[in-house]
């Protein structure tokens, strides 16, 4: 399916063995291709080959699009290529495995037919730098306001599995929220937004929590966002503290950095939104459960196109707290800030970094865990989290 039209192929050159196969308008043949048109070349030696094929690879080897970055593999070939046909490179490259990784949780979930989950979706309109927004929110809870920010270029469904744990919802009422443009939280209709180039810029981002926390009456809510979430989680405890009671920051740093045009994958016309997809997979972890996972990444599959790369203006271009983090008050404002060791992007060293240069902040290594921690492994990320909502609640008794 993630090979139809490509004509050329693959070649694994591992140390020295070569294996590969080649492909004639989306059909799998036997057989290495040659170097040449449509053709990708992935080369390294033994060692790093070893890591990417062991049932459960070490970071920056679980996924061949991070083993040729950050884990020391090269590849040459059509950068288009690689970008269109990514999703085919990762399977095969998962086919090289000595042995399917083994998951050793079960999936099982909800009341069974005709039951309901515990949240409740309405809308609700807020006025966002002069404009009229019509924003879609989940609650579901009571006690302590605990709202939550979706990751760039996906919407509140990440958090889904939260709302039915009741050891949270016993005493935080949870609000997920979509970011206007994402998932349910359709564009204004008074402007002509697809006339413009969208593009998520910190000043409106940071507008939304406020203003939500503003018309839903909320008294100093916990705010908790992943990524780009995660990010302004640590924006708000520097620019508003006086409106947030605590901060949960999941896969946030202090600066993340890169080349937006370098992304070919997240912008160009002719390549599909499964790419998307199928990158963010390679930030989860390999032991995370599959259909979590897949569940995970199919939100940007689904998106509107430009929302995700727009998205990471502020994520990527924008956001620099370097030079001021130090001057986060955490006795005015909690900061509690949760790294994935699979997480290639927001790493646990950026997180160690945040922590160390906010005074007072507390920091969780989530072992085994991606940069999706509330959706790709919800019963992990509950765990490792209740300790910080209880200190949250003890705080504010």
């Amino acid at each position: 399916m993630a090979a139809r039209y490509w004509t050329g192929g693959i070649r694994f050159e591992m140390g020295s063995v070569l294996t590969g196969v080649t492909v004639e308008d989306g059909v799998v043949r036997v057989g290495v291709p040659d170097e040449g048109q449509g053709v990708v070349v992935i080369a390294g030696p033994d060692d790093l080959w070893e890591k990417v094929r062991a049932a459960t690879p070490p970071r920056f080897f679980n996924d061949i699009n991070v083993a040729t970055g950050r884990g020391g593999l090269s590849w040459n070939g059509d950068r288009l290529t690689w970008w269109q046909y990514l999703p085919a490179i990762q399977r095969i490259t998962e086919l090289l495995r000595y042995s399917e990784i083994v998951i050793p949780d079960s999936v099982k979930e909800g009341g069974g037919a005709g039951s309901f989950d515990a949240p409740s979706g309405r809308y609700v309109r807020v006025e966002l730098q002069g404009l009229e927004h019509r924003i879609y929110f989940e609650e579901a809870g009571s006690g302590i306001p605990l709202l939550l920010q979706h990751t760039a270029g996906s919407h509140g469904v990440q958090w889904r599995h939260l709302f039915e744990s009741s050891a949270i919802t016993e005493n935080f009422r949870l609000i997920a929220y979509d970011l206007p443009f994402h998932g349910k939280s359709i564009p204004p209709v008074d402007r002509r937004w697809w006339a413009e180039e969208y593009r998520l810029e910190g000043e409106f981002l940071r507008s939304v929590p406020l203003a939500l926390t503003e018309v839903l009456q909320l008294n100093q809510p916990v705010f908790m966002g992943c990524s780009v979430g995660g990010l302004l989680a640590l924006d708000l405890a520097h620019k508003h503290p006086d409106v947030f009671r605590a901060v949960i920051s999941l896969e946030g740093a202090l600066h993340i950095g890169g080349d937006i045009e370098a992304l070919e994958g997240f912008w160009h016309p002719k390549v599909s939104s499964e790419t998307k997809a199928r990158m963010m997979e390679g930030l989860t972890a390999p032991t995370s459960p599959e259909p979590y996972r897949k569940e995970t990444v199919q939100t940007y599959a689904s998106g509107w196109p430009p929302v995700f790369v727009g998205d990471l203006w502020y994520y990527i271009s924008e956001y620099d707290l370097r030079e001021v983090a130090s001057s986060i008050d955490t006795s005015s404002v909690g900061v509690h800030i949760f790294s994935g060791e699979y997480d290639y992007s927001g790493t646990i060293e950026k997180g160690l970094e945040a922590h160390a240069a906010i005074s007072g902040s507390t920091f969780c290594e989530m072992r085994g865990m991606g940069h999706f921690p509330m959706s790709e492994n919800p019963r992990a990320f509950i765990e490792y989290l209740l300790p910080v909502l209880e200190t949250i609640k003890a705080m504010s008794l």
